[in-house]
């Protein structure tokens, strides 16, 4: 029995071919099974999560009568080849493709075969009202409280000034890919491979900042990673800037709803207004969190009102959660603090997947 999730399958005993095609696997993030000839391949042929047939195998194979199936590419060699239309189809090759010029599609085939792109996961955005708010605390409880769920959780800084939040796991030594390791990325990343390199933390997977210069994420390596996250996640979590930059509006975008958290204090209240006018052009589901205590005894619904948002839950005061904090305890991993159950009421709330699990 295998161990391991089905590979892609490449068929051929030409040296040259195979190893342009473990180099290709290997971009599209999977390693692939080999068979030298028809014969060899039979085996894991119907099990395969794709088939690349080079072109010094294509007659063997169309001779073996390997029984029809879906996924199956035929390598072809030359594009003035006449026969290479009819070697497909007696090989029950759905697609010729040509090196180099194929090779993108090629990636792009043996990555979807292995991991399909269907988008399963959801996201959270989480924004502060002003500086201070909590908004971090927030995003570091929800992913915690999920984890404690059982379920796939990647939590992802998108403040690039915000100090880290690895530092909220006590994990900024921790071993693992930071945002600048994925500064150059482009187009589709391989969710498991991603959620494998990032540091795990309170058993999820956490993508943050190093303490070096960089600070930006470019919006296309912030997409990659998000689609990624959700397609290997049930929940990917993101903490933004109040500031938006190229790669928060992208995270905006495609929140499946957007919190924003406010301190139930007047100066909080009116800074949050600008904020509130930002985020609402760019993102679907804009709802508010407000945070005691209230010094002034300003109500929440009041904020709600002022903000013309939904409100979706007060933050109680929980004493020594700053001091826990700085010492990299986790929040909401009590599951009877104010801010666990929090997270709670808003998973149920605003996620229809975590109220059925």
């Amino acid at each position: 029995m295998p161990t391991h999730p089905p590979r892609p399958l490449v068929i051929t005993a030409d040296p040259v071919v195979l190893d342009d095609l473990i180099r290709i696997g290997l971009t599209a993030g999977t390693e692939v099974d080999v068979a030298t000839d028809a014969g060899a391949a039979r085996r894991s042929w119907g099990t395969a999560a794709a088939v690349v047939i080079g072109p010094d195998a294509a007659v063997a194979c169309a001779r073996a009568r390997l029984p029809r199936r879906s996924g199956v590419a035929l390598l072809g060699e030359d594009l003035d080849d006449a026969g290479i239309w009819q070697r497909a189809v007696e090989v029950g090759a759905e697609h010729v493709v040509f090196l180099p010029d194929g090779e993108a599609w090629l990636v792009e085939m043996l990555a979807e075969s292995v991991e399909p792109s269907r988008i399963s996961g959801e996201l959270i955005a989480v924004v502060g009202g002003r500086g201070g708010a909590g908004a971090t605390t927030l995003a570091a409880g929800l992913a915690v409280t999920a984890s404690r769920r059982g379920h796939g959780v990647l939590l992802v800084d998108g403040d690039p000034l915000g100090g880290g939040i690895d530092l909220v796991f006590g994990g900024e030594s921790d071993p693992g890919v930071r945002w600048p390791d994925l500064g150059g990325t482009r187009g589709r990343l391989p969710g498991a491979a991603l959620t494998e390199a990032l540091p795990r933390m309170s058993e999820l997977s956490v993508l943050s900042w190093d303490r070096g210069d960089v600070l930006r994420v470019p919006p296309e390596a912030m997409e990659a990673v998000l689609e990624a996250g959700r397609r290997a996640c049930e929940l990917v979590v993101a903490d933004l800037p109040r500031a938006l930059d190229e790669a928060s509006r992208i995270v905006l975008s495609l929140a499946t709803v957007v919190l924003l958290v406010v301190p139930a204090e007047v100066r909080a209240a009116a800074a949050a207004t600008r904020v509130a006018t930002q985020l609402s052009p760019l993102c679907h589901d804009l709802r508010l969190v407000v945070r005691g205590p209230s010094p002034s005894g300003l109500a929440a619904d009041e904020i709600a009102g002022a903000l013309g948002l939904p409100l979706v839950g007060f933050l109680k005061p929980e004493p020594g959660i700053d001091l826990a904090l700085e010492r990299g305890e986790p929040p909401a991993r009590r599951g009877r603090s104010p801010l666990a159950l929090l997270c709670q009421s808003l998973l149920d709330d605003v996620l229809p997947l975590q109220r059925a699990a």
